[in-house]
């Protein structure tokens, strides 16, 4: 079983320093300690283990070090940054692994540059040697890239010539997106295998700076100094984000907040999140003094942690159901904490992650169906996870009250990979729905919230458990790979943004790839890599 937990007294690939305002994130990979025992984690390359540590830094300096402005990102290694992704890793794993570790590397990546936008810590890649393939889209996510000028030193996506594969990590996407290198310029440089050095990097916008390697430690740290000094100082102390601890059974994972149950036979996974109980903290000083045991950020570090798990481990499941209960009101109160408080640095990050994890939800390859039964608390921040499923069911009791809410965190705090919140993404044909449901009464019976278009289906308490019993085994019985095609289209409606395109078009595109003969069949490029043998390739174009 994959651990997705881990702090940096446990790291065995990374060294995280702090001085000042400035931190230090060394990269130094130990070829003797992979996730799995079948490769060796040669010249800095990296699998899932190494990314799940170094997803964990970039959380850490977010809640951990807010006085940190600028991240030098570097080698412990001579002459090497990073040659990327561990082929053999890629070559022994299954499809679906590839997969996935594509989508947290991509996820990882993503939450550099949203530490950057959002967080005002930039990222500067110090390339003291080799950057290739996933290396280089290390790099790429970073705010800068500073690259040793030695004569020898490149930086390449060889994927396309030498495995037959995309760069997984964004990197296409990032060159002409991002960075707006020219296409005819992109297009040579990946399929160069040996990548492009010196001045024409520069020239051709692959990288930002050259620098001697007599002064490359010299230069690196005066660009992070002046990354640092474009941001406000913010105020600590930090808050230290303690271990979840979750109680891990062989059908069951039971957190404070959350439990996560699977159905083997049904190939079904339960998420049911407990609303707060107690009171809650009101003010910033209060909210930091709870630390990462406030509600929120608890709550969704948990329902980030299942999800992780639900993908890496439990690969047989095709149906996530999301499930709430507690108290609404308790919920809606912290809600209008968070956004009022929202300016304090601390309540920032907690939004902040709380978003990261629905986006992570978004992008779950698994049919979520939501359930608001009696008892549920599916308001504000909670109802983001309704807002997300494919299908949302409300029961209708005559005895018993079923309702939903909006809160004022609806509107601007939880933005999808499209860059529209999920009731603009929902309401995308009459975009005025979006602000007007804010106007309608609140909380909202289940025949006002079916009327207002905020779920699927209003059933009343009758027909309600057959309903949803019918639609389960009827989503079990359709073919997994359509329905994830089919989800991921229909999630990513609206505007395409970078996200967008590495979730939705880069994705599908490597996923195909990684089923093909000319990747990874017994003649493929990735399967032959590293013997003598030449891959052998069906020609005709599809």
């Amino acid at each position: 079983m994959i651990s997705f937990e881990t702090s940096p007294d446990q790291y065995r690939h990374w060294k995280l320093q702090i001085d000042g305002d400035i931190a230090f994130l060394s990269m130094d990979v130990q070829e003797d300690a992979p996730l799995a025992p079948q490769y060796k984690l040669k010249l800095n390359s990296y699998d899932l283990g190494v990314d799940i540590e170094l997803a964990d830094a970039v959380q850490r300096l977010r809640f951990e070090h807010p006085e940190v402005n600028a991240v030098i990102l570097r080698s412990a290694k001579e002459n090497i940054f990073c040659a990327g992704a561990n082929i053999f890793m890629l070559g022994t794993s299954s499809h679906g692994f590839k997969v996935n570790f594509c989508k947290y590397t991509n996820e990882t990546r993503l939450a550099m540059e949203d530490a950057c936008r959002f967080s005002g810590q930039h990222y500067v890649a110090a390339c003291n040697g080799t950057t290739a393939g996933g290396g280089y889209e290390l790099a790429l996510a970073c705010d800068e890239i500073v690259l040793v000028d030695d004569g020898n030193s490149a930086v390449s996506l060889p994927e396309t010539p030498l495995l037959g594969v995309l760069p997984g990590t964004g990197g296409l996407t990032r060159l002409v997106d991002k960075r707006k290198v020219r296409r005819d310029r992109a297009d040579v440089f990946c399929t160069l295998a040996e990548g492009i050095k010196g001045q024409r990097a520069v020239d051709w916008g692959f990288v930002d700076t050259l620098a001697p390697r007599s002064r490359f430690d010299e230069a690196v740290l005066e660009r992070a100094k002046m990354w640092a000094s474009r941001e406000t100082p913010k105020k600590g102390p930090g808050v230290v984000l303690q271990p979840l601890n979750p109680q891990i059974s062989q059908y069951e994972i039971n957190y404070q907040n959350v439990k996560l149950t699977i159905d083997p036979q049904r190939r079904v996974a339960t998420l049911l999140v407990h609303g707060p109980g107690g009171e809650q903290p009101v003010t910033p000083s209060a909210i930091r003094q709870a630390g990462s045991n406030f509600w929120p950020l608890r709550t969704f570090r948990e329902i980030d942690h299942a999800l992780l798990h639900l993908r890496l481990n439990e690969p047989e499941i095709g149906l996530l159901i999301l499930k709430t209960e507690g108290d609404m009101e308790a919920v809606r109160k912290i809600d209008e904490t968070l956004a009022k408080e929202s300016e304090d640095w601390f309540v920032n990050e907690v939004l902040l992650f709380m978003n990261r994890t629905l986006k992570r939800l978004d992008v779950t390859s698994r049919t979520i169906f939501a359930l608001i039964e009696p008892g549920s608390c599916f308001a504000g921040s909670l109802l983001e996870l309704a807002l997300a499923a494919d299908r949302s069911y409300m029961m209708e009791s005559p005895d018993e009250e079923v309702s939903i809410a909006l809160t004022s965190v609806n509107r601007r705090f939880f933005p999808m990979w499209n860059g529209l919140t999920r009731l603009q993404t929902r309401f995308l044909n009459e975009p005025e729905r979006a602000e007007s449901v804010f106007s309608l009464p609140q909380p909202m019976n289940p025949s006002d919230a079916e009327k207002a278009g905020l779920v699927t289906f209003a059933l009343d308490d009758i027909d309600y458990e057959d309903d949803v019993r019918v639609a389960i085994e009827e989503r079990a019985s359709l073919s997994p790979d359509a329905l994830t095609g089919m989800e991921a289209n229909l999630r990513f409606a609206g505007p395409e943004t970078m996200e967008t395109k590495i979730f939705g078009r880069l994705s599908a595109w490597q996923n195909w790839i990684f089923v093909r003969p000319n990747a990874v069949g017994e003649q493929g490029a990735l399967k032959l890599y590293g013997s003598p043998q030449r891959p052998g390739f069906d020609w005709k174009r599809t």
